[in-house]
């Protein structure tokens, strides 16, 4: 029988095993999905598009006018200037990180991780032959250690993944932060590749800041970003990338030759969620509501250190004064009817938990019910 390529071996799956459905019976905290509907807008739009018959072969790219809508949205909200030609539209953000990695690594070459960081960095770069480096952050707000950054970078060295706002922390980093990183992007010539999934929510009192507003960085930073967050889409599957103009036309190849593009009927409604800024800051409202209800109810149960929410819509809580591990935490959890994910299940991850707070309100207040009941 023939053999399956090495690269597979020992690939982890991250926090797939606390990510499989429970029974209705338990109460979910673990999965990053927006607790929201899609906006009806955004279906009704997919939906005419279907029945007009939208569903033949289409431009590579993404349709000209979705792809000037993700220009002119960069613009507006996040100060970023590209061109409709320097932007992809990808089947998720998820496929743009992997056309990301391959751009700017090669087999052998290191990529720094930020770490704890998302379970599926390490592994998409290892499928690819790339090496991550998961470089620790600061413990007591999961901000970049700059001195482990410096250390860790050698001859190998090629790129740099940001994610901010991050998950799992929900660390956003401050504008001195970023520009810093550029800097050291910029002393060692090093790709910077910038997960802006989440980069529309933001808790803090500071902006989210991409390193390609940061001078020298443009020209060395790949914006990943997509819809599946901010507009509750994620079941439909459309992310973008964009960067410089020889990385993008990079991109544009990897994707001519593998995806193709996203579905047809899909681009008139991916640039039609790009103006429903009236839904993601409803979404956002509760977002922090939720958080708020979260933290209050975690910080009366003893043994668990809650820090601040700055981003995204995670908690990750330091449970080691509890004197479990974090995955005896989780398995206890589960016992009484929550499920979240223990942490060291990803490099720097240990003794934490990972908690959603996208989730229902009612959801939230029965988790903390369960867990009060079980700890208390």
């Amino acid at each position: 029988m023939p053999k399956i390529s090495t690269r597979y071996d020992g690939l982890g799956v991250g926090f797939a095993p606390y990510l499989q459905p429970p029974g209705p019976e338990i109460v979910r905290w673990t999965v990053g999905e927006p607790g929201f509907d899609t906006p009806k807008e955004i279906v009704d739009t997919a939906i005419s598009e279907l029945k007009a018959g939208n569903t033949k072969y289409n431009r590579c790219q993404g349709s000209v006018a979705l792809c000037q809508a993700v220009a002119d949205y960069l613009s507006k909200h996040h100060g970023i200037e590209t061109t409709p030609e320097n932007v992809l539209v990808t089947p998720g953000a998820k496929q743009a990180l992997l056309y990301s990695f391959m751009i700017t690594t090669m087999p052998g070459d290191e990529a720094i991780l930020l770490a704890p960081c998302w379970a599926s960095y390490e592994s998409m770069l290892e499928i690819i032959g790339a090496i991550p480096v998961n470089v620790p952050v600061r413990k007591d707000n999961f901000h970049p250690d700059f001195g482990a950054i410096r250390a860790a970078i050698t001859n190998k060295t090629k790129m740099i993944l940001l994610n901010s706002p991050c998950n799992p922390t929900g660390a956003v980093f401050t504008p001195d932060e970023i520009e810093e990183i550029v800097e050291i992007a910029v002393e060692h010539d090093l790709w910077i590749v910038s997960d802006e999934i989440y980069a529309r929510l933001n808790w803090t009192d500071y902006p989210h800041v991409s390193p390609a507003n940061i001078p020298g960085g443009a020209e060395r930073t790949l914006i990943v970003n997509g819809w599946s967050k901010s507009w509750a889409m994620t079941g439909m599957r459309v992310g973008f990338l964009t960067g410089p103009a020889a990385a993008m036309k990079a991109a544009i190849k990897t994707q001519s030759n593998s995806a193709s593009h996203i579905p047809t009927f899909m681009m008139e409604a991916a640039r039609v969620a790009l103006s429903c800024d009236n839904s993601v800051e409803l979404f956002n409202v509760e977002y922090q509501k939720r958080g708020k209800i979260l933290k209050d109810g975690l910080a009366e149960i003893p043994g668990l250190r809650v820090g601040d929410f700055e981003g995204a819509f995670y908690a990750f809580v330091d449970v080691t004064g509890t004197g479990m591990t974090d995955k005896e935490f989780a398995d206890g959890a589960m016992e009484a009817g929550v499920q979240l994910i223990p942490a060291s299940l990803i490099a720097e991850g240990e003794g934490f938990v990972r908690i959603s707070y996208a989730a229902d309100e009612e959801v939230i207040h029965e988790g903390l019910r369960r867990l009060k009941s079980w700890l208390l």
